[in-house]
């Protein structure tokens, strides 16, 4: 997967990182930053995209 391709990611961290974007632009981040730090807070909070369950 390609660095940017957000494929991985499930509808809801999608949804996630657009209201976490929005907050930053009303308080004046510039977008791609806003972008950035949206995606960033998506991933510290759910350790990325999504998550294949591994039973044994």
């Amino acid at each position: 997967m390609p660095r940017g391709d957000k494929s991985a990611y499930t509808d809801k961290q999608k949804r996630q990182a657009e209201h976490i974007e929005e907050g930053y632009e009303k308080r004046g981040v510039p977008e791609k930053e806003a972008e950035r730090r949206a995606w960033a807070t998506v991933n510290k909070e759910d350790g990325g995209g999504k998550k294949v369950s591994v039973r044994r």
